[in-house]
């Protein structure tokens, strides 16, 4: 084809919505700069965001929860807490409907270029914000662009896959698709007593004519590489040979890697480099979006990474000298190391885990053979 296979979006707005947002600051243009730094840019397409409109926005959203956004100001803050999730974690911040219109779009502006045709991969990493619900933000996340991003998708694509890779359940997606047949959502996360959002068990498998649509992956504390990637393996490949998507959608929170002062998990960046590799093997179009990861120079260690992954160019290991240079310090290279942490998962954990799901796969299978006859 005459255009790069892959596109990926981003413009100065976008980045300066997305530095915006108080726990992710700067985080996009430090990734967005170490991409460029590295000469990636020139191996993409790159598209600049369009904003999504109201309209848009209310495909999935709820009339009174867009208003809200719509007026919401910084010094009203006291007043409005906790309506609409507007609270400790989701603060009402300056400009917030133009940053969620900017990020909604941007992955908007991404889906578009799968269904146009213009490229076959294509990648938003300042998108992913899977926790907003219908009618309100939760777990930093102001809008689902990746409702709306999926929804878009449907306009030309039937039946989509959407992997969740943060370390967080994907609970937002998951509740949107709940009762859909068309989507298929499949979420490795941590899971224990306290940890955000606390929901995502194996039991959970999707309502109505959308029972066995849902997948859930759950994990415990300080889970490695090798772990993680037996889990990956098992189950997306035996949930590939019963559901074969014609689009695929990939959320790869960095929250999951080792050090993230909010993760728990023990994840590099090979760990998620095995897995864009495994998804891209499905060979349909996919849509890569960000998500979290609050260590902002591990984030975008893996970024770049996966975007290099994805148009099959390896990386020098030492980080090139650009503006965002003396954040890399003291090592300079783009490696992040695994950390001491003991994982608390044991191969009987993550075997009954992975038979736990092979078993709702297999009741899906069973569906799907009687719709087929």
């Amino acid at each position: 084809m005459s255009n790069p296979e892959v596109v990926y979006v981003s413009d100065p707005k976008l980045l300066a919505c997305c530095d915006a947002v108080p726990i992710l600051k700067h985080r996009a243009t430090i990734t967005h700069h170490l991409i460029a730094a590295y000469g990636l840019l020139n191996k993409v397409k790159v598209l600049p965001s369009v904003p999504a409109s109201e309209e848009e926005i209310r495909g999935f959203h709820s009339e009174e929860y867009v208003k809200f956004l719509q007026v919401a100001k910084p010094d009203s803050q006291e007043l409005i807490e906790d309506e609409f999730g507007l609270g400790f974690d989701c603060p009402v911040i300056d400009n917030l409907w133009t940053i969620v219109c900017r990020v909604a779009g941007a992955s908007l502006t991404a889906a578009r270029a799968l269904t146009s045709y213009q490229a076959k991969i294509a990648i938003n990493w300042c998108g992913g914000w899977h926790h907003a619900q219908r009618d309100s933000a939760s777990g930093f996340c102001y809008v689902n662009d990746i409702v709306l991003a999926v929804r878009h998708l449907h306009t030309k694509f039937d039946k989509i896959l959407y992997i969740d890779l943060d370390i967080h359940h994907g609970d937002g997606v998951e509740n949107a698709f709940l009762f859909s047949p068309k989507v298929i959502t499949l979420s490795f996360h941590q899971l224990e007593a306290g940890f955000f959002p606390g929901t995502g068990e194996e039991k959970d498998i999707g309502l109505g004519k959308g029972r066995y649509c849902c997948f859930n992956v759950p994990y415990k504390a300080g889970i490695n590489n090798k772990q993680f990637l037996y889990l990956f393996k098992s189950i997306l490949y035996k949930l590939c040979e019963v559901y074969v998507p014609d689009a695929v959608v990939c959320q790869c929170g960095a929250d999951a890697i080792s050090g993230d002062p909010i993760g728990g998990a023990n994840l590099t960046s090979e760990a998620f480099q095995s897995c864009v590799l495994q998804i891209c093997n499905i060979n349909t179009p996919t849509l890569f979006l960000g998500g979290g990861g609050y260590d902002k120079v591990n984030a975008a260690k893996l970024w770049t990474v996966l975007t290099s992954t994805l148009v099959s160019s390896p990386l020098s290991a030492e980080i090139p000298e650009h503006e965002f240079f003396p954040l890399y310090g003291p090592s300079f290279e783009l490696e992040v190391t695994a950390g001491l942490r003991k994982s608390e998962n044991t191969q009987k954990s993550l075997d009954e885990t992975i038979q736990a799901v092979h078993g709702n796969i297999d009741k899906l299978a069973e569906l799907l053979r009687k719709v087929a006859s």
